[in-house]
């Protein structure tokens, strides 16, 4: 099987696994985890923060920093498409108690000045207050596109002169970089929190890191470990985060690479299939509406021919990741010709 249902599914390297044999470990929930700290060091050194907060997933790291910002009932300005408003379970307001206020993005991009516009001071006494603006990067949902520096910068603006918080879910931010050629830390200086996934692309086994100051983070352990997030010997886990975080910038340009030959095989047997200007990183949207209403049979075809994705609606979603090579690329598109010239004959 080739499997390009998501980066997540990478296995640890043989160096993370030699790293895990070897850590020193403590009581992480009580600060005595030396690789823990290591791990958070690095991570705010990479982020441009004062302090970095070791999760055991993006999900816990994002709540985290939705406990730290708003009170329940403060509103969250937030793209309508995103992660955290579409695939968090709803912990938004289950957990956190804030509610969600949705605008559209146009390919995972907001535009500034409706944010500007959606935001609600809560001086009538009828409305509830804006608490925080949330932002992606790269953009899940939009196939991995990367919202350029300058749409942060300008979202930023809008914020400092509301006197709001910005928080950013860069689960795949490393991405982001190689795209644009940049620190990770360029990004985050227009946030005041971020969290980055560690267990997507990075390949280490498990977790995330939320980052800001030193403030902000001191409270977010405290939401963190409320959430069942203190954790004791992490360093195991830790060390192998840190050999993930030594030089990723390699192995994520070749996944963009994989990728993008991935977009233009597609391309190559139907131009409908993806719009190729939009296959910025490792996700690729494959839009079958001309073969089918629902994706799901497609997949399920894919499946019998050795290759998974995933699909909503008419739009199938395949992830590169370090066990996608050119061989994978290669039978992904033999599997795909075949299974949509079948669905052409039949129709």
């Amino acid at each position: 099987m080739f499997d390009f249902r998501s980066d997540t599914l990478t296995n640890p390297t043989p160096e993370m696994i030699a790293a895990v044999a070897t850590a020193q470990v403590g009581d992480a929930a009580r600060g005595d985890d030396p690789t823990v700290n290591e791990l958070e060091a690095v991570a705010a050194d990479l982020t441009g923060k004062e302090a970095a907060l070791f999760t055991p997933s993006g999900t816990m790291a994002n709540l985290a920093a939705l406990l730290v910002h708003v009170r329940p009932g403060d509103e969250v300005i937030v793209d309508a498409a995103a992660h955290i408003y579409n695939s968090e379970v709803g912990s938004m307001a289950a957990v956190a108690g804030a509610i969600p206020r949705p605008i559209p993005s146009d390919a995972g991009l907001i535009d500034p000045s409706h944010v500007a516009a959606a935001v609600r001071t809560g001086e009538a006494g009828h409305v509830a207050p804006t608490g925080l603006i949330c932002l992606e990067n790269t953009h899940n949902a939009a196939g991995g596109a990367v919202v350029p520096l300058r749409t942060m910068a300008a979202i930023r603006d809008v914020a400092t002169d509301a006197g709001l918080p910005v928080h950013l879910d860069g689960a795949r931010l490393f991405n982001a970089a190689v795209f644009l050629d940049c620190p990770v830390a360029d990004f985050c200086r227009y946030t005041d929190t971020v969290m980055v996934a560690l267990s997507k692309g990075l390949g280490a086994p498990m977790g995330s890191v939320l980052a800001g100051s030193e403030e902000v983070i001191a409270r977010a352990r405290k939401k963190a470990r409320m959430l069942g997030g203190g954790m004791r010997q992490v360093g195991l886990l830790a060390a192998a985060a840190l050999v993930a975080l030594e030089d990723p910038f390699p192995r994520l340009r070749r996944d963009h690479e994989m990728a993008k030959r991935l977009a233009d095989g597609l391309a190559a047997i139907d131009k409908s299939l993806v719009r190729l200007e939009t296959v910025q990183t490792n996700i690729v949207n494959c839009y079958v509406d001309e073969y089918a209403s629902d994706a799901g049979a497609t997949v399920a075809d894919l499946r019998r021919e050795g290759v998974l994705a995933n699909f909503a609606g008419p739009k199938m979603r395949f992830v590169t990741h370090a066990h996608i090579d050119e061989a994978a690329v290669k039978a992904c598109l033999a599997a795909v010709e075949k299974v949509l010239g079948a669905a052409r004959r039949a129709a």
